[in-house]
Formats: C-alpha cells, structure tokens, sequence
C-alpha cells in the first residue's frame, strides 16, 4: 500500500491518500514493464518505410556495354544496386512491427509501472472549480505550488475529462494531460513528475485493481 500526501491549490497539506495495487515481483518487475513498454514503442510504428529493388527501379533494360573486349568489369544492367541510381540490397519494406502481449500481463505492467514512480507522485484535490475559465499561467502558479519543477516533464493524470484544464494545459511545454484509464507504459516512465487529483487515484484503484 502507498500512501501520499494530499495537496490543496494553494499547495498545502490537505489530507491522504492511498492506493493499493498487486505488482509484480522485484525480480521480474524491470522485465515485464520493458516488455509492454517495448510492445507500445512497437506498436506505434508505421511500417511504411520502402525501398525498391532491382527489378522495381525503373530502366536498366539494355546491357550498357558488351560483354568483352572494353577491359571494363562485365555488366547486364545499369540498375545493378552496385550502380548509382539501382536498387537498394536488403532495403526495408512495408512490415508489421505490432508485438503481442497478454492482457493480464500488460495490466501488471502498468500497474508496477504506476506503483514504481510513487515517489514521483504528487497528489492534489480536484481543482477543477478553481479554473472557471481557461488560465494557463494560473494552472502553472499552482503545479510550483505543488512542487512541480519549471523544465520537469510533468503527466497530470484526471479522472474525468475538464475542458476548463484541458485548454488550460494545452500550452504548457512538458505537460501532458490523460485521463485515470488511458494511462500508459511509456508517459508513466517518461515524466519527471506525475500529478494526480485525488478521484483520479480513486479510478485508478477501482479500474486497475485486479
């Protein structure tokens, strides 16, 4: 179980907060969260990289010289990948990169990837009303009150969608904004600093907790 202290938006002492979530082991926890952050990175990829071969560039149907007799080296075709404008050897094409994993495992990830930034974590009440109107510089008050460094790459974490802090964040560099059941491997490792209102870590203990 952890436990966190729980901040009002003047950055105050306000309470806590707790969540209880089943990680996995110490011995298997780096090895099973790089492989749903692998799986993500994997699937995320286009696959669209092409390149054409020998027989797909255009021209090179003529033999550009005969075949003795000019003391140069023999060639059938001027789309030879050994010629500039030929083919290219082993060249990628279009492929799936998409990595399978099972559900369970991909929760489990998650949530020790979750639990394993506790120390990062910083728990606020929700402060939706505080921002009836859209006010960036507002928003950015507050995250320092929190303790949120100014170049932290910071993942705020709602249990609901707000409009009002959507528009409020969206300007804000390093800052990103998801909901409590759309969490991810990859925003989980990559920020410095997660912020999470407290009807998020109640989502979070009722949608993860199994």
């Amino acid at each position: 179980m952890v436990n966190c202290v729980v901040r009002n938006w003047q950055g105050e002492e306000a309470g806590q907060a707790e969540f209880d979530l089943k990680v996995a082991r110490a011995e298997n926890a780096a090895h099973i969260v790089h492989l749903a952050l692998r799986r993500q990175m994997n699937n995320a990829r286009q696959g669209t990289a092409s390149s054409k071969t020998r027989a797909e560039v255009r021209g090179g149907g003529r033999k550009p010289w005969r075949q003795k007799g000019t003391g140069r080296a023999r060639a059938g075709s001027s789309r030879s990948p050994l010629w500039r404008g030929g083919g290219v050897i082993f060249g990628p094409k279009p492929r799936d990169y998409s990595t399978k994993m099972n559900r369970k495992e991909r929760r489990l990830a998650l949530r020790t990837a979750f639990a394993s930034r506790a120390d990062n974590l910083i728990v606020v009440e929700d402060f939706g009303d505080q921002l009836p109107r859209p006010k960036t510089k507002e928003l950015i008050e507050a995250m320092t009150r929190w303790g949120v460094e100014a170049d932290a790459t910071t993942l705020m974490i709602l249990a609901d969608k707000h409009e009002t802090i959507y528009l409020s964040a969206r300007n804000v560099e390093r800052l990103k904004v998801i909901l409590a059941d759309h969490l991810n491997v990859y925003d989980l490792l990559l920020a410095d600093r997660i912020v999470a209102t407290q009807s998020a870590i109640a989502k979070i203990q009722e949608v993860y907790s199994d």
